[in-house]
């Protein structure tokens, strides 16, 4: 199980809760002019205090280095939020520890030294942040962190300094995008020092409107205070998008349902399609889901359904080298037949 296929509270909305760290180690330069043998010995302590120590983590966590792992998988890693595209630039130097639950991963010589992360199915921010408290607490143990007594943790780039804390909720909402409202979201969030982003971080896009609400500050501000301003944001956020869609269907309920069937019909008998087109059409099914218009359909088969939709899922269904045009075609095909098997399920239960 990982986060993708697991039930979490408020999942109609809430894809995921994550927290992450940025932590370097003392003494050692930052990882844009770090040389290769100060690297792996940076890889190697993160490596002993986790597989060598004497904590809890040492049975769950596998290690590897990005360069021994072939392309395609490395984009599976990033496809699926487990690690980040700046880990797979440098793959001589970078590593990743990943826990077998697929919900803990360690990032090494990415932006900072240690880049960990925890992220949880549905709205769990509290127990996100607990788990990877515990994590760097072990990490801690053995690894010499880079720490100024008035600054906090210091790390590669100034924004992170302080605490080094990274909270992030993925957020599912179509409907506040369908009503022109997220410019207004977006600006009022910005005010109490928050931010949004796309389905895979800085710089990317709300494909099939899902957004990434996290923290801007990590100085000057505790990790509970980080914590609880972006859960009370979120909460908010995520009962104005349950509004919405109420409002929806109560003032343009046959046209409403009549967008969510037509979705789901394309998805259904396409031939062709395209990622965008794929992520918008997967995101009126599953707000139709969550909505009781169409059939009692689980929502994490098609959080599932969504990540293997993506470049590098298709071409690992397919096991062989595919043009952009073979990716379109064969993530129809997938699809088609995805769900057909949730229809005839559903038929026979």
């Amino acid at each position: 199980m990982s986060w993708i296929n697991e039930k979490g509270p408020a999942r109609d909305v809430v894809l995921s809760s994550r927290t992450r760290l940025a932590r370097n180690v003392a003494k050692y330069p930052f990882p844009g002019i770090l040389p290769e043998k100060q690297a792996k010995e940076i890889a190697e302590k993160v490596r002993k205090s986790i597989q060598d120590g004497k904590s809890d983590l040492d049975s769950d966590f596998s290690f590897f280095y990005i360069k021994d792992v072939p392309a395609l998988e490395q984009q599976i890693l990033v496809e699926k939020h487990l690690a980040s595209p700046d880990l797979m630039k440098s793959p001589e130097i970078s590593a990743l520890a990943l826990d077998s639950s697929e919900k803990v991963t360690v990032m090494v010589n990415e932006e900072d030294h240690i880049r960990m992360q925890c992220i949880l199915p549905g709205f769990q921010m509290n127990q996100a942040w607990e788990t990877l408290n515990h994590v760097d607490d072990v990490i801690e143990e053995e690894v010499d962190y880079a720490y100024d007594k008035d600054l906090g943790y210091l790390t590669s780039c100034p924004t992170n300094v302080g605490t080094g804390l990274r909270a992030s909720v993925m957020l599912h909402l179509p409907a506040l995008t369908a009503n022109n409202q997220m410019n207004a979201i977006l600006q009022a969030i910005s005010k109490i020092g928050l931010t949004a982003r796309g389905i895979y971080g800085e710089g990317t896009e709300a494909l099939g409107n899902i957004y990434q609400i996290s923290n801007q500050i990590t100085l000057g501000s505790s990790e509970e205070d980080i914590i609880n301003n972006l859960t009370v944001a979120c909460r908010q956020i995520v009962e104005n998008e349950r509004m919405a869609r109420k409002a929806l269907l109560k003032f343009n309920g046959i046209q409403f349902r009549d967008a969510i069937w037509r979705s789901f019909g394309i998805l259904c008998h396409a031939r062709v399609l395209e990622l965008k087109e794929f992520m918008t059409l997967i995101s009126q099914v599953r707000m139709g889901i969550s909505m009781g218009i169409l059939p009692n359909i689980n929502t994490e088969v098609l959080d599932t359904l969504m990540t293997e939709g993506q470049p590098a899922g298709v071409r690992k269904k397919a096991g062989r080298q595919l043009d952009e045009m073979e990716v379109n075609i064969v993530r129809a095909d997938l699809i088609r037949k995805a769900m057909k098997e949730i229809i005839n399920k559903e038929t026979n239960s």
